[in-house]
């Protein structure tokens, strides 16, 4: 038998749904087993740092990517490769400093709040995808690049974009080859 050519996007599309669905579950369910959002957000965050150190071999073993040399490659890697391939979605990368170490990831579209419209009142602090912060910061630290990871703006807060913030902790070091 043979397949129909759009049968691998139709899943593809079905398994993101599923998984945009099912993280909405485990938020709602997380906002139901804690009384302060600061409590959920500390959460989703351990759970994402859980998710991206295990990530990181999966994208290094798909990806095929090279050693990024700075900073600026890294977040162009985190943006272009990583979130078009587990997202769907390529952010926009923006340099926040002089220094090179703070760049803003400025997401038009995010997926996993395709089935949210908005967050209740009483739950204004809450950062819903704040899972992602975990992963990135995870799957850096896994590469021994050590990073703060947080939500700038959000659109489910009213914002215009939804930005992530990546400010990298220390400089590159530059090993020295023996010969």
């Amino acid at each position: 038998m043979s397949r129909s050519p759009g049968r691998k996007q139709e899943n593809h599309k079905i398994s993101r749904e599923l998984f945009v669905l099912t993280y909405g579950a485990l938020v709602a369910q997380l906002c139901k087993d804690y009384e302060k959002d600061e409590d959920v957000n500390v959460c989703l965050d351990r759970m994402g740092y859980s998710i991206g150190i295990r990530l990181i071999d999966d994208f290094l073993a798909r990806s095929a990517v090279k050693k990024c040399r700075s900073y600026s490659e890294t977040a162009d890697m985190i943006a272009q490769v990583a979130f078009k391939m587990y997202l769907g979605v390529t952010p926009s990368v923006s340099c926040r400093n002089a220094t090179g170490n703070e760049f803003s990831l400025i997401l038009d579209k995010n997926p996993l709040v395709d089935f949210v419209e908005e967050l209740p009142a009483e739950r204004a602090s809450l950062c819903y995808c704040n899972l992602l912060c975990g992963v990135i910061r995870g799957a850096l630290e896994m590469v021994h690049l050590a990073a703060e990871v947080s939500f700038l703006q959000d659109r489910l807060k009213g914002d215009a974009v939804t930005e992530i913030g990546i400010t990298f902790l220390r400089k590159p070091e530059e090993r020295k080859h023996r010969r």
